[in-house]
């Protein structure tokens, strides 16, 4: 069997520990974790329980201060079960793969929780196991926001990079309005300014200026509309959406803190990892930029 294959049928940890490059995460697993469900589409499968087995296994955000022995500074394996539990008593489900969704969504809302790696199969239909397995990241854990009716939904915004042509033009008011009424929150971004930027000669430092003067320009941005707020952490980007503003994208202090930051220092690169950070619906790029490839969001050129 070839590695890809044998990788396809290894436990999670293994997958995760593969996947992880050249600095793997600490990972917290729950293992061959069995449960009597009803759950499945099929007419024989309703009203009757069946044995489902559960392996997680979560890579975790390195801890930023001495655990001291505290389990309130880890992400304790008894949220997994918890989260096992909450979700098989929330509704009678028919896909094991929109409970492998909710799972590690609910999983990733913890603080602590970077990756998901959720395996779940069926135990009694024959003389095999059926499953499903889904990896799922943080920058894939959508907004919640509570609606009207008081009920919590999950929400995908629209991400929107601005090249200085299109932030400059004289029917940006215009712009913002369509946006607006599509009904989902916005978030804007910008790129550098026109004028050249100082030039340090030192990789770290320049990507710290080329950010700020980044940021200088969501400012202009936020200077040409009273809807456009400037915010910079995740946050107050979470704040500002369930308030129903306007976010214009200040990059640095994202971008600097991130474990798994962008690859690249291209301004739309960064749009499209803040897309997949905030889970957007997609990510439109105005101006004559080379979009990015290879992505989880969807990108169209406006």
């Amino acid at each position: 069997m070839t590695n890809d294959v044998t990788l396809a049928f290894a436990h999670p940890e293994e997958r995760s520990l593969a996947s992880a490059g050249a600095a793997p995460r600490d990972r917290i697993s729950l293992r061959d974790h069995i449960v009597a469900v009803d759950i499945g589409a099929f007419q024989s499968e309703r009203g009757h329980q069946q044995r489902v087995m559960f392996n997680i296994v979560v890579e975790v955000r390195p801890a930023s201060q001495p655990l001291n022995d505290d389990v309130d500074l880890i992400l304790s394996y008894d949220r997994l079960t918890e989260a096992v539990a909450t979700e098989l008593a929330a509704e009678r489900l028919n896909l094991l793969e929109t409970l492998a969704e909710r799972l590690a969504e609910r999983i990733l809302a913890e603080p602590q929780a970077m990756r998901a790696f959720v395996r779940i199969e069926k135990l009694d239909v024959g003389p095999y196991k059926l499953g499903v397995e889904i990896v799922r990241s943080r920058a894939e854990a959508a907004i919640k926001v509570v609606g009207h009716d008081g009920e919590e939904a999950s929400v995908h915004p629209l991400v929107v990079y601005l090249d200085n042509a299109a932030l400059a033009a004289p029917d940006l008011a215009q712009r913002l309005d369509a946006w607006q009424a599509e009904a989902r929150p916005v978030i804007l971004t910008v790129g550098l300014p026109d004028q050249p930027q100082p030039q340090t000669g030192h990789r770290p430092t320049q990507r710290r200026v080329d950010l700020l003067a980044i940021e200088q320009n969501a400012w202009v941005l936020a200077a040409r509309d009273p809807r456009c707020v400037v915010m910079a952490t995740r946050t107050e980007i979470d704040w500002a959406i369930k308030r129903g503003q306007m976010v214009v994208w200040a990059p640095s202090k994202l971008v600097l803190d991130a474990v798994d930051g962008p690859h690249s220092r291209e301004p739309v690169a960064l749009a499209l990892w803040l897309a997949e950070l905030m889970a957007a619906d997609r990510l439109l790029v105005h101006g004559s930029v080379a979009l990015p490839a290879g992505s989880r969001v969807r990108v169209d050129r406006g």
